[in-house]
């Protein structure tokens, strides 16, 4: 086990899979060793930027890219 595995047992997709809220699992993400991105739709402007706090904690050093869309 790796010091990030430790410090960050859960990853970005794992950490909005599992979100009380449905917004929230039905995003996309995509990442390799240098980004996370984060990508769908959603109702508002707080439910971005809960996707994209969600996942922060789970980046380790990686950019993170929030290509989420606001709108129905």
């Amino acid at each position: 086990m790796t010091a990030s595995e430790t410090l960050f047992p859960m990853s970005p997709v794992e950490l909005l899979s599992g979100s009380p809220i449905p917004e929230l699992r039905r995003l996309e993400v995509t990442e390799n060793d240098r980004e996370v991105v984060i990508s769908g739709q959603v109702s508002s402007f707080y439910i971005k930027q809960l996707a994209q706090e969600s996942v922060r904690v789970a980046v380790a050093g990686r950019m993170l890219q929030n290509r989420v869309v606001v709108g129905r």
